[in-house]
């Protein structure tokens, strides 16, 4: 896709925009949450990628990994939906986080299901932030010994309180068998 831009400014994030046209790729972050070996999410989320990039070249999507990341828990001082610019944080950890995910055009949260929830390091990661993902479309895929749809139905009634775009029905994974790889791909083919 390509934008013509016919004014000079700058946007909510302090960034120049200047005169021209530019290719935009919509970004897409795909938030993987597991941080115990042998990090099964993070497998999904590379085969999410994959599978996605196979489907459509016209994305750019990046996996965000909740491990490198290491987050303390919730720490800032102001509520996240006062705050509209990263230089309102008061941590340097929040600024980034902020400026990065400002950065996506929509999300797909990969997250497994523990003891009937997603993880509370999700959570945690989700608070810091509030108008960097508000409007923005989100995908739940979320795995487990049983699927997972207790966490990705929990994690949904969130992304609406973010009064972010979730999508209706999220996929529910159990633990792969052989024909897991094409089942998947059927499964995110029909959602997109």
């Amino acid at each position: 896709m390509y934008v013509s831009l016919t004014t000079m400014g700058t946007t909510n994030l302090g960034l120049y925009v200047s005169k021209g046209t530019f290719e935009i790729r919509p970004r897409i972050g795909i938030i993987v949450d597991r941080h115990r070996e042998p990090r099964t999410g993070l497998k999904v989320a590379e085969f999410v990628q994959n599978t996605l990039q196979e489907i459509s070249h016209e994305v750019d999507l990046n996996i965000i990994d909740l491990a490198v990341w290491n987050l303390p828990f919730y720490n800032e001082p102001a509520f996240p939906s006062y705050i509209y610019s990263p230089t309102d944080y008061t941590h340097e950890h929040t600024r980034r986080r902020s400026i990065e995910i400002a950065s996506y055009q929509a999300f797909i949260f990969v997250t497994p299901q523990y003891n009937w929830v997603y993880l509370a390091s999700l959570k945690n990661a989700i608070d810091y932030l509030f108008n960097e993902l508000k409007g923005k479309p989100a995908m739940i895929i979320s795995y487990g010994g049983r699927g997972g749809g207790k966490a990705a139905e929990q994690l949904k009634q969130v992304c609406h309180g973010l009064r972010m775009l979730p999508l209706q029905n999220p996929a529910w994974l159990m633990f792969p068998d052989n024909d897991f790889q094409q089942r998947f791909s059927e499964l995110i083919s029909k959602m997109l």
